[in-house]
């Protein structure tokens, strides 16, 4: 596809201006903070730049863990917290190093994994899933514990695949994408009030991860070529 401008084709720049007006139109009808809104349009750089294979996904990605964890803190998401803080963050870190450090004439060195190694991680998949799934069916209050343990497993993965540079991370990413509007499909029947605007949200994610698995195919073929 032609490049317009800075390395960006009509697409991505389309994309990229939607996605921001999808962040704004959450911020307007939520009546959210200006913070909140920073956190919000830097999520949404964050995976459009990684679906590009962007260093610069790690720095907005940086802002945007460390600002979820502190709305995380004051709603009282301590789980959440500690996900961000512990998780993510250092992942970060990882990311932008290993990024920075496997670039060929400047682009990204994009990887696909070997049948021997998609079959271990879709074995931690399903097993970390069940497991975690199983855990959270006894606490008071939990809302859908598989299909929760299926988003929260499902992210560790495919962050861990992102780190390493494996195509295959937006695969994940999809199907994690789906568990997730399917989960908020859920509790919008159930009456919650953010449903719709949570399932927007995440069908933008999916259509991003499409498109990232898209980039990084090619990517990755023209590395092995």
């Amino acid at each position: 596809m032609k490049k317009v401008a800075g390395g960006w084709n009509l697409f991505e720049m389309i994309w990229l201006v939607l996605f921001t007006s999808i962040a704004v139109g959450f911020t307007v009808i939520s009546k959210d903070s200006l913070f909140g809104f920073t956190v919000f349009i830097t999520g949404v750089l964050c995976v459009v730049l990684a679906a590009k294979g962007n260093l610069m996904s790690y720095v907005f990605g940086m802002y945007n863990t460390v600002g979820y964890a502190y709305l995380a803190y004051i709603n009282g998401l301590f789980g959440e917290v500690m996900l961000n803080l512990l998780f993510f963050v250092p992942m970060n870190v990882i990311g932008f190093y290993m990024w920075k450090n496997n670039r060929q004439g400047g682009k990204l060195a994009m990887r696909q994994m070997e049948l021997k190694g998609l079959f271990l991680v879709g074995a931690v998949c399903v097993l970390g899933c069940l497991l975690l799934g199983f855990g959270l069916s006894f606490i008071p209050g939990q809302n859908s514990p598989y299909i929760d343990a299926i988003t929260t497993v499902l992210s560790v993965v495919a962050t861990f695949l992102m780190v390493r540079r494996f195509k295959e991370q937006w695969l994940v990413y999809i199907v994690l994408n789906l568990f997730t509007v399917l989960l908020w499909a859920i509790r919008m029947l159930e009456g919650s009030g953010e449903g719709l605007l949570m399932i927007v949200m995440w069908s933008a994610y999916l259509v991003n991860a499409v498109y990232g698995y898209y980039i990084w195919n090619k990517g990755a073929k023209e590395v092995a070529a």
